[in-house]
């Protein structure tokens, strides 16, 4: 079958791992047990070898051609409960999927992915296709069906599917065919299981609505946390579940992405895994959920920050990126057997960036940790001991060259965000020493501090472009700039500040960045990055676009004006969930894993930000 477009696609989970399950019903991509675990069905990135779990109705891609069957899915109302809805004129029948949440080991649905068919109106025939492919495909397993379901055996994992629907083998997986009138249910309960032990029993309808009904209320309640009643409630809402799904439940940690090798230009070579924690990333999620009231997400992820303080290279700095258990090598592997995604390779698994030097993570992780101390809970003294010793390694290390926020191929250079964000390292490192009476030394922080900001004053701007660059030796614009407003490294109506904005605001053909509202990150024909080919609009800087013009707004209503006009236009790039991937195509399709955390959180800041501007009586 065809590859679905990125868009189609909706994702469960449990805070361990998660699935993505398309609008045709199949789940695509699942890793298990956890989220950068070898993939158990990764269809998204191999059609015939990647594995597949398919639950449909009869003929139901020839019906939709016919156009007799319609696709539609939704979320159950507070949470990341899928429904997957198919529409015929004799009948209408869905497909719930969900991870169980906030349950113990010995209770039923304990780390399993559940599966509801059932009936609204009329009868409705459904196939079931099963196919797992264990480690990306590269490792064999044999099946056993008994009366209850299937299991699964591979080298280092089993996989049991449970139901009381008859499976039959086929090749390397089982099949079905079964049918349901309205108000009937039939139930897979998808889990790992011991190697030589039975697929575990199937879960009557009755002990599934009970388990849907306990992730109904723990979502629901989870969500009730949020603080924000502004205007985009419901989509910022939608955000904030996405990043609890992305979160590593055991240790706070909290990855970029819960996929690895979507491309970021269909057939191109930008293919990354962001399976794993990036300190930028996981920093600035931490900064979205605290603003909106989510506080114990934020205070894991301090405790999975500190570990990695205690544990620093040899030269005293920290990995830009890490496992979620804290591990340090993930080396890049190339998956050459798979096609990737619409024929998009090579698919990449780990990440061979996690050893570049990327000066900007400083800024972001000192940002967090000060914002956390404010409106979370003091941090220890202990922590501020590892932090001292970062503050003072970016002293002695501002001035190097590095390959930046965007972790580019092409060599090292001095980098503008990079200088950014280390000054804003120090900045929140004498704020918090300050506000806290820690022991620091001051003057030192506060000369370099100085000393970073009138570098970037004088070798950071340009004179002939009218703005702030990407790099020391160019004239080439750089999105990233956008965000010296939000660190509050100048005022929002900074001359300067407005002269970039101003510059990067204004199409590619007239040397800007931004093409129907949407933000490159920078001109990959001006700023060669080591890597072939182009790639689309950069979801997360459109949505930084947003809140720099909102900031200036406060005193230009045309910015305001402006800024609400895209967040809105950019609300309509989101799938019919509310989801974002990193990256918008030219045809506004959805491009780079997905979806992705830096989007959200960027949409929670924006909203907030617009919000506020536009005169919320909520803050």
């Amino acid at each position: 079958m065809p590859y679905q477009p990125i868009e189609h696609y909706g994702i469960i989970g449990n805070m361990h791992t998660t699935a993505l399950i398309g609008l045709n019903g199949s789940i695509d991509w699942f890793c298990f047990p956890t989220h950068d675990s070898p993939s158990l069905f990764a269809a998204i990135l191999d059609e015939n070898k990647g594995g597949r779990f398919k639950i449909a109705p009869v003929n139901g891609d020839e019906a939709r051609n016919q156009q007799r069957l319609t696709h539609k899915q939704l979320y159950w109302p507070g949470t990341n409960i899928l429904i997957t809805r198919f529409l015929t004129a004799d009948g209408v029948g869905e497909i719930v999927d969900f991870m169980p949440v906030g349950l113990t080991e010995d209770e039923i649905g304990y780390r399993s992915l559940i599966r509801q068919v059932r009936v609204l109106r009329g009868t409705m025939d459904f196939q079931v296709e099963c196919f797992p492919a264990f480690n990306y495909g590269r490792n064999p397993h044999k099946l056993s069906i008994t009366p209850k379901g299937v299991c699964f055996y591979s080298e280092n994992l089993s996989l049991g599917l449970a139901t009381d629907v008859p499976l039959y083998e086929h090749e390397n997986g089982v099949v079905a065919k079964f049918s349901l009138q309205e108000e009937e249910m039939a139930v897979f309960v998808l889990q790992g299981i011991e190697s030589g032990a039975g697929c575990g029993l199937p879960i009557a309808p009755t002990q599934a609505k009970a388990l849907f009904k306990r992730t109904v209320d723990y979502w629901q309640r989870w969500l009730s946390q949020c603080t924000y009643k502004g205007r985009w409630r419901e989509i910022v809402e939608r955000s904030a579940l996405v990043l609890k799904l992305l979160t590593y439940e055991p240790t706070g940690a909290i990855v970029a992405a819960p996929t690895c090798s979507l491309p970021e230009l269909i057939g191109g070579e930008r293919n990354w895994d962001y399976r794993y924690t990036w300190i930028r990333d996981a920093s600035f999620t931490v900064y979205g959920l605290l603003r909106i009231g989510f506080t114990e997400e934020a205070a894991q992820f301090m405790t999975w920050l500190e570990s990695r303080c205690r544990e620093p290279n040899p030269d005293g700095s920290l990995q830009i990126m890490y496992g979620i258990d804290g591990r340090h090598q993930l080396t890049e592997e190339i998956l050459d057997h798979l096609e990737g995604y619409q024929g998009s390779s090579p698919v990449r698994i780990g990440n061979g960036a996690y050893n570049q030097l990327q000066l900007d993570i400083y800024g972001e992780l000192m940002d967090s940790v000060y914002l956390y101390n404010k409106y979370g809970q003091p941090i220890s003294y202990e922590l501020w001991t590892h932090l001292q010793k970062l503050i003072n390694w970016v002293c002695d290390n501002w001035q190097r060259q590095d390959e930046g926020v965007w972790e580019v191929r092409g060599g090292q250079e001095h980098f503008v965000y990079s200088k950014l964000m280390c000054w804003v390292a120090l900045d929140r490192a004498i704020r918090l020493a300050d506000k806290r009476s820690f022991p620091a030394d001051r003057n030192r922080w506060l000369t370099v501090r100085n000393r970073i900001y009138e570098e970037i004053m004088e070798k950071g701007w340009s004179e002939t472009r009218q703005a702030f660059v990407q790099h020391y030796d160019t004239e080439s614009l750089d999105a990233s700039s956008l965000i010296m407003s939000l660190v509050f490294f100048m005022s929002p109506t900074d001359p300067r500040m407005l002269a970039t904005l101003d510059a990067i605001n204004r199409s590619p053909r007239k040397g800007g960045l931004v093409s129907n509202s949407l933000v490159y990150r920078y001109n990959t024909e001006q700023s060669p990055d080591g890597l072939k080919g182009h790639e689309g609009t950069f979801n997360m800087c459109t949505f930084w676009l947003v809140e720099a013009l909102a900031r200036a707004g406060r005193v230009d209503r045309a910015r305001l004006d402006q800024a609400r006009l895209i967040f809105e236009e950019m609300l309509g790039y989101a799938n019919d969930l509310g989801l974002y991937a990193e990256e918008m195509g030219p045809s506004g399709e959805a491009l780079g894993n997905f979806p992705q955390a830096f989007t959200h959180l960027a949409l929670i800041s924006a909203a907030w930000s617009l919000d506020r501007a536009l005169g919320s009586s909520s803050y």
